[in-house]
Parts: structure tokens; C-alpha cells; sequence
């Protein structure tokens, strides 16, 4: 691919490394978090991956518009602001992160300390609102708001759980402070994340919480078994150049206990997780995120790509599919070629002051 915003990945037999698109990252790689252990063991267990192993503004007619790109499904509403699109397939894949994101803090919503009775929590960023919904459930006592660009959630949801469409990065007009602010999976997605923080800070009530769950998305494996010239790192790689193009933050989890901090946040704690892609781990907790993260990856691919390299690179569809063949083919065969990628995850914790200075 000697011009990756003009040439088809189709058109190099292997993986192109001089094309300024795939330039190696200048940012210093990222610590892998703690070593897994890899399961050298001989059964298949791959074959359980399957084959391919706010002001705030109610729902209105105009917002519930959509467009239409490549074949897929987009919010209307600040229509660009968010690169993935909204359609069904799309939403069983969020759905699918919640529950990733569950089993990465053993099955919990929250590890904030909010007590048995919260009476206000927002979610920013809701996404399909499962997670509202299943907060509400487990804290009757709430009143549960969720915000997104994009009108998904259900309309039958628990009486205490409510979703409103608006854009988190608009200056926020709540007028009744939160016990605690979530704000899950927003890589790729924020301009001004110190912006965002201190939002969150200026409507946490006196003692409250707030939730920061993130990624650091700069894959890696701490064996250094992934190839800086495969498919996969170049996907990444090209991902963060289109989403620097945007100014969005490609890997917020790093930086999100000192935005917390910045913010005004006190006893803030940092938990980091490393998050194999895969079932190559040994340990079978940490298998089984893994096959969940690669189930993420794999339904994803196209759907966080697809926007960004025809708009940003220019690439056709055709183009797109050709080389997301390639990814997939060595996702496939990563057991095979004993690759053993994984991301960072960060799950960043803060009180609000009891009172101020």
C-alpha cells in the first residue's frame, strides 16, 4: 500500500511499512500492564470465539432522524460527532461491551461507593442505556438519567431510569447535582476531556462520585509476539491517525486519574487491567474477558473503520472490506501464530470534597 489515502490494500501482497500511514508510532509504547501468562495448552479453545475465532434536550422527531452511509446507520443529531454508527448491528455490539465491561470488574456495575440508597446518577455517553437500566434496578432508590448523541435506548425501560439526546460536550444546564456520574467507552469520542471532567466535577453533589472507564486502545503484547508490519497493529496504527485528524483522544485511559484530579477530585484511585485479546491467557478469568474483548474486536472492526478510512483516507468500501479481510484472517489465526495482543484498561475513581476551599 505505497498510498494508503489513495491505493487500494488489496494491491500489496504483504503489508505495506513505508507508506505514512503506517509509519511505526513515535509515542513510546505503552506499559502492557501486568504479564499474563499465555495457556500453551493443546485444546481448541478458540472454537468457542466462533468462525471468525447536556442543555439538555428531550427525544423529538427531528433528532430521531438518522443517515445513511456505506451501508450503515448514523445519528442525525450533531451528525460527524461520533465516527460508529447506530444501527442494530451496532447496538448488540454495545450491549456486548457492557458485559465485557462487567466482567472486567467482577461483575459489578460500579465500584464506586455510593451507598445502598443513591438518589441521582447519570451516565454520559449511554450508548443502548443498558447500563441504566440495569443501575436502575439495582438502585430503586435512583433516579437514573442517561445522555447520548443518539436516540437507541428503549422506550420500556424501569420507572426510575430516563434518556434524553444531547451532546456532552455542550455546556451542561442540570440543575439538581448527581451522587455519581459514570462515563464509560468514550475513546475516539471527546475533544476536551479536562472540559468533560470538570463538567462532571461542577455537577457531582458535596461527597459524591464519579466513574471514569477507559481505554488505553494503543495495542500491544508485553511478548512482543504482534508484529508492528501485521494487519492488526496496522489497523490500530491507522485508527490513530484518523482519529488525531478528528482531535479526538484516541487513548483517554491513561490520562484519566490526573483529568479527575484536575478536575477538583479527591481520593481518587487508579485500578489498570490488562485486557488480552483472545483466549490466550492461562487464567480463566482473564480467558474469558479475552474472548469476550475478541468478540468486541472482531464484530467492530468494520464498524469503527468504515467512516473513517473512506473519510478521512478516502479508501472505497471495497477497499475497506479488502483489507478488514486481512485483520480478520489473522485474528483467525492468532492462536496459530501464537500472537498474543492485548489493550489497557483503566477504571479511575473520585469524590467530590464534602466541602470546598
Amino acid at each position: 500500500m505505497a498510498d494508503s489515502q489513495s491505493k487500494s490494500p488489496a494491491a500489496a501482497a504483504a503489508p505495506a511499512t513505508d507508506s505514512p500511514a503506517f509509519v511505526p508510532p513515535t509515542e513510546t509504547t505503552p506499559p502492557a500492564g501486568e504479564q499474563i501468562e499465555v495457556d500453551h495448552g493443546d485444546s481448541d479453545n478458540d472454537s468457542a470465539l466462533g468462525d471468525d475465532t447536556p442543555s439538555t434536550t428531550s427525544l423529538s422527531s427531528s433528532i430521531n432522524n438518522h443517515t445513511y452511509e456505506n451501508g450503515r446507520r448514523y445519528h442525525a443529531y450533531q451528525s460527524g460527532s461520533y465516527l460508529a454508527p447506530n444501527d442494530e448491528a451496532e447496538n448488540d455490539r454495545l450491549d456486548m461491551h457492557h458485559h465485557l465491561a462487567a466482567l472486567i470488574i467482577g461483575g459489578r456495575l460500579t465500584t464506586a461507593p455510593i451507598g445502598k440508597s443513591p438518589q441521582r446518577i447519570l451516565d454520559v455517553g449511554c450508548g443502548t442505556g443498558i447500563w441504566c437500566i440495569d443501575i436502575g434496578d439495582e438502585y430503586p432508590s435512583a433516579h437514573v438519567l442517561g445522555v447520548d448523541l443518539s436516540p437507541t435506548q428503549p422506550s420500556m425501560v424501569p420507572p426510575n431510569v430516563q434518556f434524553e439526546v444531547d451532546d456532552v460536550e455542550a455546556e451542561w444546564t442540570f440543575r439538581t447535582p448527581f451522587d455519581l456520574i459514570h462515563v464509560r467507552f468514550l475513546a475516539c469520542s471527546i475533544i476536551d476531556w479536562p472540559k468533560l471532567a470538570k463538567q462532571c466535577y461542577t455537577h457531582t453533589k458535596p461527597g459524591g462520585w464519579v466513574e471514569f472507564k477507559d481505554w488505553d486502545l494503543r495495542i500491544v503484547s508485553s511478548d512482543d509476539s504482534l508484529s508492528k508490519d501485521s494487519y492488526l497493529y496496522q489497523y490500530h496504527k491507522l485508527l490513530k491517525d484518523a482519529i488525531d485528524t478528528m482531535r479526538r483522544e484516541y487513548s483517554p485511559g491513561p490520562q484519566l486519574k490526573r483529568w479527575a484530579e484536575e478536575a477538583g477530585y479527591v481520593n481518587v484511585t487508579e485500578e489498570i487491567i490488562p485486557l488480552p485479546i483472545g483466549m490466550w491467557p492461562r487464567d480463566k478469568r482473564l480467558k474469558e474477558i479475552g474472548a469476550w474483548n475478541y468478540l468486541c474486536l472482531v464484530e467492530g472492526l468494520e464498524a469503527i473503520c468504515m467512516r473513517l478510512f473512506t473519510g478521512v483516507f478516502g479508501w472505497s468500501i471495497d477497499e475497506v472490506q479488502v483489507f478488514l479481510a486481512k485483520v480478520r484472517t489473522e485474528l483467525k489465526d492468532m492462536k496459530k501464530n501464537r500472537v498474543h495482543p492485548q489493550y489497557t484498561y483503566y477504571v479511575v475513581v473520585g469524590q467530590k470534597p464534602e466541602s470546598e476551599k
